[in-house]
């Protein structure tokens, strides 16, 4: 037998690489443009200006429009990066605007257990993920925080971190979206 030099392509993987670029598989691709045209046609309310470069469908942009108090006078633009293995890795979701959430980390970092690695499911929908970090920032849980000084303020002293939120929403916040 016969052994070639020749390195073997590999059928079921989710990327290749082709002089020097990432390829990704029709699967990948196929499932996120469906996922991308049913938000769009669909419209979610509080998740507007959706940004895809058509040529990486892996990375999309958008504004998170809370309906309530401290953050409903300000819009907060995410960037949400697909794994080259999706649907069998999460996406990973960073806020690009600074927002003084417990659950949201200083460099945009969310606490949101339907994208942990083991809480993930291959059958989760980006819609699904968007929808739970809308309800996330509407409501925060003090429970699982990333900044724990903001948990226990929130907690303890709800008119503080209301009014400290207000005043960081109002400073770094984008400008919300006109209907």
């Amino acid at each position: 037998m016969k052994l070639s030099n020749k390195p073997r392509r590999r059928e079921n993987c989710e990327e290749q690489e082709e002089d020097g670029k990432l390829v990704f598989t029709m699967a990948t691709t196929r499932r996120l443009g469906k996922e991308l045209e049913d938000i769009r046609n669909t419209g979610i309310k509080n998740f507007r200006n959706i940004i895809v470069d058509e040529t990486n469908i892996l990375y999309w942009q958008g504004l998170i429009v809370p309906d309530n108090p401290p953050y409903d006078k300000g819009a907060f633009r995410i960037e949400i990066v697909f794994p080259a293995e999706y649907p069998f890795k999460p996406p990973k979701i960073t806020f690009k605007t600074r927002i003084y959430h417990p659950n949201i980390d200083d460099k945009g970092q969310v606490c949101l257990s339907i994208i942990s690695p083991e809480n993930w499911k291959p059958a989760t929908r980006t819609f699904q993920v968007i929808q739970c970090l809308i309800a996330l920032v509407n409501t925060p849980e003090p429970e699982h925080p990333l900044r724990t000084d903001l948990a226990e303020e929130y907690t303890k002293d709800r008119a503080k971190f209301m009014k400290n939120a207000e005043e960081f929403t109002r400073k770094y916040s984008e400008k919300r979206p006109i209907d």
